[in-house]
């Protein structure tokens, strides 16, 4: 039986990519601290955005961004009809069949743009729409979290691109070193 002690030195480290994925969120969350805006969506696409490397970054920031932004128009449109029938937007029947149609939808485009990997994160943002935002702010809250997510999407990749692993990699052996010789 190992100790908490060995248990935690063989089972868990903070890696490279634990580090650039909490810096490309602290980013996010510096850069709103400046506009007074919440950062809570941009940390969300820098954490989904910061891949192993710039082809995992693309791919996984990519779902999130793209379904984010298809989920977010489906959205709109279809609570815009909604209260057009259903002025307080409280639920009624008719939302479930736009539900209904608001996820064939977002899975038709996503497969159409070829991307299907943004059909999940973009029915979470359709439901959030149709389901719990004020009918005063649906439009606002739907664009303002195809910004934040954009946002987060691109500091995860400007942080991929500045640190790819291999420099960070380099730049620790080099640091290692320098303590060597210093010893």
């Amino acid at each position: 039986m190992i100790g908490v002690a060995q248990f935690m030195k063989t089972h868990f480290h903070v890696g490279i990519r634990n580090v650039k994925t909490a810096l490309a969120a602290t980013l996010c969350a510096l850069v709103y601290f400046f506009f007074d805006r919440n950062p809570t969506f941009a940390c969300i696409g820098a954490i989904f955005g910061l891949g192993s490397d710039m082809g995992n970054s693309w791919l996984s920031g990519g779902n999130r961004f793209f379904g984010t932004i298809i989920g977010g128009f489906i959205g709109m449109g279809l609570f815009h009809l909604y209260v057009q029938v259903y002025p307080d937007g409280k639920t009624h029947p008719l939302m479930f069949l736009l539900l209904f149609a608001g996820v064939v939808l977002l899975i038709l485009a996503c497969l159409l743009f070829k991307w299907p990997g943004g059909i999940q994160p973009g029915g979470v943002v359709l439901c959030i729409i149709l389901f719990n935002t004020p009918v005063d702010t649906y439009v606002s809250y739907s664009l303002n979290r195809m910004l934040d997510t954009g946002v987060g999407f691109a500091v995860a990749l400007l942080v991929n691109l500045l640190l790819p692993r291999e420099r960070v990699v380099r730049w620790l052996e080099f640091v290692h070193l320098r303590k060597k010789e210093d010893k």
